[in-house]
Order: structure tokens, then sequence, then C-alpha cells
């Protein structure tokens, strides 16, 4: 009898114990005191939250309600934080029929350091970085086990080892070549079975550890923060990563458009969004269409999803210190939403700055999703940084003999679709698009002038890694995404040392570096009014002027000398006196004024001049 009772109790107090609520983590993970985005909301995960009821044991730390999916597995609630909150732990007590379980949540202190949330502008240039092909500098990192994995170490599609502290390691080699901002695409966790690219995130909140730790991401960019450059987040508000917990136990039954087994693919017509005869089913196969069935779609729409992306993307500002985003697939996410999500970070932050990847090379449709548009929208996008993919294409068809500088010129022609032809990210390629040598087919005159014309022109500069050396990967995203000669161990050549250069990257470098150097000095260039004229015989000639600084910038492509009056550029034709300088500023040489109407531009040259 007594070992019936025994059992008896045992599988009761088994039960019992089954359903008792149990917490397995809470996002965000932490907070912050004296915060003003003070509402937010907890999303719970663990099991038995049937009838939970959640209470604070302090009065500047308040409940306010608490919402129960059908899937127990979860809870959200939201809470209200007073100003008058110290940063300390409160004490939560989650409390049903089946017992009482208690959890400290933390409020941490802000950082105030005036050189965090900097934003980014045209007085920048962008560097960007593929973290996993750029330098290696944690070899212990190197083989951390993930079982989705599916691709050989160092091959075309699998990881090469390159992580955070490489690019730590890297910030003074960024800092001499003269880029302002550093963009790093996503770093994760992204346990797939292509992990290497990170966008496809199976944890939001930590960073995957084959690139390192959260807290070395944000020695990364305090580090960068001491050298005067500023840090770009890589944010994906449109999918994860179908290895997410939440694929097999999703939060609600809203969390995603479709299912992993049902589910319509993205209809990747990004003009229906701004179409003004765009029919809604259109619009709908964009927004919630999964962009690859590896990458399942977030449902912007369901309250809880929303609040979730708006949090995490605040959690990381705030932890990290960062100065801007670039947003992922922007036209893909639910465009309402999106609107919402940049004005409540821009509120927060009002010096911060964000980019949308808009892959669309019409000047029109990318001027409507930019702020402020000048044509008419049912709601503003608080977008302030657009693609610019239609110079992209324009500049890489020049460089592969598609078409000539008059193409080039006719893009730059339609800027007065933008409300902010300045808050245009201009590049030629990125870690999505064959490189720029690759396309120029190794033809150092198309590529040099493809570097200035993204350095020159307007627009805020983005420049991918290895560009500066003449990287020239194509055809695959494998090699596109190749590695930066002496980032890896056993490299033969440290393409960061100018004595392992070989004579072309020098070449290349010295150009790029020079370019960049003149940005600087110059604030005509980064800031100056851009005027150009239509090109004639494969001549382009432009020029940026600020109050008295005026530089003239001449692009010949062609095979012969071309003779011309340089006085007919020059802003002021009767202001043109006998003491008039104008300085070659690649060369230094100091040319005379007395025979600007004979002005000889060089062959297949590039040329700057300061007007002085």
């Amino acid at each position: 009898m007594m070992k019936f009772i025994l059992l008896f109790l045992y599988l009761n107090l088994s039960i019992l114990l089954a359903q008792q609520i149990s917490i397995t983590k809470i996002e965000p993970p932490n907070w912050w005191n004296n915060h003003s985005y003070n509402k937010i909301q907890l999303m719970v995960y663990g099991k038995n939250f049937e009838d939970v009821k959640v209470e604070s044991n302090d009065k500047n730390f308040i409940v306010e309600k608490v919402f129960i999916p059908q899937n127990t597995n979860y809870c959200f609630v939201d809470v209200f934080i007073s100003n008058r909150a110290e940063a300390k732990n409160y004490e939560l007590t989650f409390s049903n029929k089946n017992g009482i379980t208690k959890y400290n949540y933390s409020l941490l202190e802000r950082n105030n350091e005036e050189n965090e949330h900097q934003g980014f502008s045209s007085e920048d240039v962008v560097y960007l970085i593929f973290p996993d092909r750029f330098s290696n500098g944690d070899t212990a990192n190197d083989f951390l086990f993930n079982e989705k994995e599916e691709f050989e170490f160092k091959s075309l599609n699998g990881r090469h080892g390159g992580d955070i502290q490489g690019m730590i390691d890297q910030l003074d080699y960024i800092k001499q070549l003269g880029a302002t901002a550093i963009w790093s695409t996503p770093l994760l966790e992204n346990n797939m079975y292509m992990s290497y690219h990170g966008y496809a995130a199976t944890d939001l909140y930590n960073v995957d550890p084959r690139f390192g730790t959260n807290e070395l991401y944000k020695k990364f960019v305090s580090t960068a923060h001491k050298k005067g450059l500023k840090i770009i987040y890589d944010h994906v508000a449109n999918h994860i990563g179908i290895n997410h917990s939440w694929i097999e136990n999703p939060p609600t039954n809203n969390w995603f458009h479709g299912t992993p087994q049902n589910h319509q693919n993205a209809d990747h017509n990004k003009l229906s969004l701004v179409d003004n005869y765009a029919d809604k089913k259109n619009i709908t196969s964009v927004d919630e269409g999964w962009f690859t069935n590896k990458m399942p779609d977030l449902n912007q729409s369901d309250c809880h999803v929303s609040k979730y992306i708006i949090q995490n993307t605040i959690w990381w500002i705030e932890f990290s210190g960062i100065d801007g985003i670039r947003e992922d697939t922007y036209p893909y996410v639910n465009q309402q939403f999106m609107s919402k999500w940049a004005k409540t970070i821009l509120d927060i932050y009002p010096n911060f700055n964000i980019v949308g990847e808009v892959w669309k090379g019409e000047p029109a449709v990318l001027a409507k999703f930019q702020t402020n548009t000048l044509f008419e929208r049912e709601f503003d996008s608080h977008l302030p940084v657009v693609t610019d993919f239609a110079i992209r294409d324009a500049i890489v068809d020049f460089m592969s003999g598609k078409a000539n500088l008059n193409k080039i010129y006719e893009i730059f022609g339609k800027d007065f679709v933008y409300s902010n032809p300045n808050n245009l990210l201009i590049f030629f390629d990125n870690h999505d698009t064959d490189r720029g040598m690759f396309a120029a087919k190794n033809d150092l005159f198309k590529f040099k002038a493809g570097i200035t014309l993204v350095l020159t022109t307007r627009g805020i500069p983005q420049i991918f890694y290895g560009t500066e050396i003449g990287l020239d990967g194509g055809g695959h995203h494998g090699r596109i995404r190749g590695e930066f000669p002496g980032g890896f161990p056993g490299d033969s050549l440290n393409a960061f040392n100018q004595s392992d250069r070989n004579i072309t990257q020098n070449d290349i470098f010295d150009f790029t570096i020079k370019l960049l150097h003149l940005r600087k000095e110059f604030d005509a260039i980064r800031n100056g009014k851009f005027t150009h004229f239509a090109p004639k015989d494969d001549l382009y000639i432009y020029k940026k002027t600020i109050k008295d600084q005026e530089i003239i910038f001449a692009i010949n492509d062609n095979m012969n000398d071309q003779i011309v009056d340089l006085s007919y550029y020059i802003g002021n034709i009767k202001n043109i006196k006998n003491n008039t300088i104008v300085k070659n500023l690649m060369t230094g040489d100091i040319l005379s004024n007395k025979n600007l109407n004979t002005f000889t531009i060089p062959n297949k040259s590039i040329s700057i001049y300061l007007i002085d």
C-alpha cells in the first residue's frame, strides 16, 4: 500500500511540475532607464502560460497588460517604465493555478557618450565590409558547431573565418584609406545551410559565435568611434532564417505570412508599391511573399511582430552605440510598418540616419521611397536615404562598354525627381553585384572613372571592401565576396600593407586614397553644388562649387587629347583675372590661365582642377 501511495504522489507531483510555469528567456533581454521609449513589450518564452497573471514589485516598473496567444509557450507583457525608475533588477511574478514563478528583469544605465548615434551624410564615405571574407582575427571561432551548415569551409558558399576581431584589427587601415563610416553586413546568428552571409537570422538578439559576441561587437563600435569612424548596422525586418525556433513553435497564428509548407514566393515587381495603377494583389505579393523558401516572411501587420521588430532595432542601437542602419530588402516589408519603424527610430535618435535597399534602376521609382517625396503618396516613408541603383547601373554599363558617358549624364539629369539627391547612397558594386573591375574587364581607366564618379559627384559614397585594390570577382556570390588578400592565415600576399601589394594594386590604391583625401580636404567635393555639362566626343565635364571654392572634373574617354575652352566651365567668366590659378589636384601642377581657351585634356584621363 505504501508503495502505491508513494507512486501516486510521485505521479501527481510530476504532473503538477509539468504544468508549472517555466520561463526560458525574455526578449528584449534588458532595457534602459531614462529612455524615451518607455512602454516596452516583453516577449516571454517558456511553458504553461495559461491564464497567467504577471505582477511587478515596483511602482516604477508597472505591468499594464498581459496577452496570452493560443500558443501558451509564450506570453506578451506590456510594461511602463517610469522616469523615476532606477537602473537595477525588477522582480516579475508569474502566477496561475499551477503555481508561481519569479523572474528578475534588468534596467541598465544609459550610455550617453557624445560619439554615439551620429548618423551619416554626404560628409562621409562608407566602407562596406562582408565580415566572413574580410579578415580573420580569431581562428579559434572558425569551426564552431552548426549542424545545419551544408558547405565546406573555404568553399564558395561556405564560411571562410572572417570575424569581428578581424574588422577591429583593420580599423587603422580603413582610417588610413580615408573612409569615415563602416557598413558591415549582418552578424547575427545564422544556423543555416549557408550561414556565412548573415541575412537569415536564427537569433535576433545574439551575434553569431563564429563572428564573435555581442560584447565584441560593442567593442568594435566603440573602438571605431575612438578612431573617428562611424558604424552602420545591417538590419533585416522582412524575414528570418528557416531554422529559427519560431518556425517549429510560432508565437502567434499570424507571426508569418504562411508556413514552410504553404506560402507564396515574393513577386519582385517593386514598381507595384509606387505604381498609381497597381492592383492591391500585386502589392500583397511583394509584401507577403517569401524572399526565398529559406527566409520566412514576417507579418509586420501583426501588432506583436511590429512591436518586436521596433524594440529589437532600438535595443541594438542603444546596446551598441551604432550611428546608422542599412535596411535590407526594404520594398518587401509592409510599407506602412516601415514608415512607423523609421519614424520611431528617428524621433528617438534625431541625428541617426537610415538607408533603405531599393534595388531598382529607375530614379522615379527610387524617389517615391524617399521621405518627403515630391510625388503623391498615401503616407510618408520617413526613409531618409535610398540606394542609388540607377547611377550604379549607368556606371556599370559605362565600365562594361554597354553605354557611354552620356548615360551617366542623363541619369544625373533626372535628379529633379528626388526630394534630396544628396541623401542617396552612390556606388557601383556591393556584396550582391559583380565587382566593378569585373564589369570593366580590367580596364583601369574605366574602373578609375567609376571610382571618381562615386567619390566626387553627389550623394553618400559607398566603397566595397577590396575595390581600393581592384578585386575583380564576379559571376557568383562567392567570388564577388572574395577574400581580402592578407586577411587570412597563410595568405601569400598582404594587401593591407603597401610593400606587399603588387604594382596594379598600389596604382588603384594610390588613386583611391588620393581622391578620398581630396574629398576630405575640399568642402566643395563633399557638399558643393553639382553642375555638369552634356558629354561631347566622350568628354564629360562637371564641377562642384561652394562659396569661392570651385573644382572642375574632366573624364576623357576619347582615344585622343581634347582641347577645350576651360573658361567656359568656370563659374563667372568675368571674374577670371591674370592671377587666377588653375591647379591640377591629381598632379599638383600649377597651370597658366593665359591659355584657358586652348586647354588640353589628355586622352583616356581623369583630371581634377582647382580654380583659385
